[in-house]
């Protein structure tokens, strides 16, 4: 093949070579172009100018712009899937040729609730940073709610919550389990018992959690299948944080219900004492929360991952 005929075909081979895939993919797990432009040392400009040359040469939207957030179009979504097997294989060719491994990096966004919070997320990123060394983590501790609505505004990659909501582009993935119990004083005249009928309860001062709480929702919830809601007992205080009511009760301002992980310590130094209501259930799941409409990063998908491998707290 002559000089002049190679370069004839090779001027009508297109041109597939993709660019600035890693600059699409830290936008679309991060969600913004300045966020993802602080992490790449670059301006929004420039993220933006990127961003628009990729999606002139494959001639579709990636991005739907809400504002300063953004979200994947469908074509955006493939693409970043497609991305990820490109940077994977990337990994493997440099493990493979250098004999050296690969970690992953970065930053991961956490909310949790009270309880899985303050009672479970110590230990699990202990573990899970001898497994991610050069993952950094920042976690912010809030009421349920407050952890959804987090999660759904991209503040947060996951949120670990004691209750599920109905929305529907949040998924929800259970990861560990917990059991509500009434908490009251040692010197309690319930002290030397397991369990109480609900009849009991109903005549006792309570100190509650704030509404937005896992904890409150769960025992409304558990209320409402036994016929009763929580306007027929006599609440006297509500308090944000479990510390807070734990003092309460001590101080005999009244009864409450809590997470039995919040008060073990308690428990078992015989500060508090816990009884069971004998014909109410308050078994309840904790769960990993996620936005369906954006995709994880390479530290959430292995938090994640982490958590279900793990099964912390189980039974």
């Amino acid at each position: 093949m002559t000089r002049t005929a190679a370069k004839r075909r090779n001027d009508q081979r297109p041109d597939i070579n993709l660019p600035n895939l890693d600059t699409f993919s830290r936008a679309a797990e991060l969600g913004s172009f300045t966020a993802a432009g602080k992490e790449l040392g670059l301006t929004q400009a420039a993220v933006s100018q990127r961003i628009h040359a990729l999606e002139k040469m494959i001639g579709k939207n990636l991005f739907d712009r809400h504002g300063t957030r953004i979200l994947l179009t469908e074509a955006g979504r493939q693409l970043y899937e497609y991305a990820q097997q490109i940077a994977q294989l990337h990994r493997d060719a440099f493990e493979a040729l250098t004999g050296r491994a690969t970690q992953v990096s970065g930053e991961l966004l956490l909310a949790a609730s009270s309880i899985p919070g303050e009672h479970l997320l110590p230990e699990i990123l202990a573990r899970f940073g001898k497994h991610y060394p050069r993952i950094r983590v920042r976690a912010t501790v809030l009421d349920s709610i407050a952890v959804t609505r987090e999660v759904e505004q991209g503040n947060v990659q996951l949120g670990l919550v004691g209750r599920q909501t109905s929305t529907s582009h949040l998924e929800f993935q259970p990861f560990a389990s917990d059991e509500l119990v009434i908490v009251v004083p040692p010197d309690h005249a319930w002290k030397r018992r397991k369990s109480v009928p609900l009849a009991m309860l109903v005549g006792q001062p309570l100190v509650m959690r704030e509404p937005g709480s896992g904890s409150r929702w769960c025992f409304e919830q558990a209320l409402a299948t036994a016929g009763k809601t929580l306007a027929e007992f006599d609440i006297v205080l509500e308090l944000g944080s479990n510390e807070a009511i734990k003092e309460a009760v001590l101080k005999g301002i009244g009864a409450s219900v809590l997470s039995s992980l919040a008060i073990r310590k308690e428990v078992a130094a015989g500060r508090l004492h816990a009884v069971k209501i004998a014909e109410l259930p308050l078994e309840r799941t904790m769960y990993v929360a996620w936005d369906t409409r954006r995709v994880l990063s390479p530290p959430a998908r292995v938090f994640r991952q982490f958590l279900e491998a793990s099964g912390d707290a189980r039974g």
